[in-house]
């Protein structure tokens, strides 16, 4: 379960879970996307870690069990293998249109794994996986409705802008493994503005996306994430002028990527 990045695979599925019970599914219908969703997030970290062993281990990663030798690498890839079945199988169970975006979300994830992390188009998979999540649970109501459009541009902006978030506590330990996605090449400079632009833009869409003028908890969560950005951002490069982590900016993100999760949680109940 270590080898599985299990909290961002709890999160994800807690946000499926509960986004599906936002547009109206029954208890069967949350469990079916749910466990496709938790399904394909095993699936992409056991790949992750399996393909990674070594640079993990290059760069001492303590926390990674296939790196310290904890766990058979080979053990960890047939794991990823047998939950990519899995994942295909429950995602069959919501009907076909839906589990052809859960399939193609989960192919657009290992494409990230490999190669698509080592290359400027490294945000491309985050932006495609993440829009199409919310695509998937709205599809896999009865009659397979069509999902909002601005509903899958926010997951697609929440999905980008988490990839750049993502990656900036890490960026030196990348840069010596020769991991070089579009984080890498931009920099902390360039990652630390295209996550808070990203992630901003995907608070406005929640908020104005939904028919109807916004909620006044809608503008509210427009100016903190305006707020807590920018101050993120300015914390983070000083921080950096000392030496230290860039850890302001990373946090500052996870707040608005909050504020985003529950908006699109929320917005559930209006598509």
């Amino acid at each position: 379960m270590r080898a599985s990045h299990p909290e961002p695979a709890v999160a994800v599925t807690t946000v499926t879970a509960l986004l599906a019970w936002g547009v109206g599914h029954d208890a069967a219908g949350i469990a079916r996307t749910a466990g496709a969703i938790f399904a394909s997030q095993l699936a992409i970290g056991w790949v992750n870690d399996w393909l990674d062993a070594d640079r993990d281990r290059a760069v001492g990663r303590a926390d990674k069990p296939v790196a310290t030798g904890v766990i058979d690498r080979r053990l960890v890839g047939r794991c990823g293998l047998v939950a990519s079945v899995a994942c295909v199988l429950l995602a069959l169970s919501t009907g076909f249109p839906a589990a052809l975006l859960m399939i193609a979300a989960l192919v657009s994830a290992l494409l990230y794994d490999w190669p698509l992390k080592l290359t400027a188009l490294s945000v491309l998979p985050y932006a495609v996986s993440f829009g199409l999540l919310p695509a998937f649970v709205v599809v896999a109501l009865p009659g397979a409705p069509a999902p909002p459009v601005w509903i899958v541009l926010a997951g697609a902006l929440l999905g980008a802008g988490a990839h750049f978030a993502n990656a900036l506590p890490d960026l030196d330990d990348d840069s010596l493994t020769g991991v070089r996605g579009l984080p890498q090449r931009l920099g902390p400079a360039g990652s630390r503005p295209a996550a808070a632009v990203l992630l901003l833009a995907a608070t406005v869409a929640l908020v104005a996306g939904p028919a109807g003028p916004p909620s006044w908890s809608g503008v509210a969560a427009i100016v903190a994430a305006a707020v807590v950005l920018p101050i993120g951002w300015y914390a983070g490069r000083a921080a950096a002028a000392r030496g230290g982590r860039p850890v302001a900016m990373f946090r500052a993100v996870m707040a608005v990527a909050v504020i985003d999760v529950v908006l699109l949680v929320a917005s559930g109940r209006v598509v």
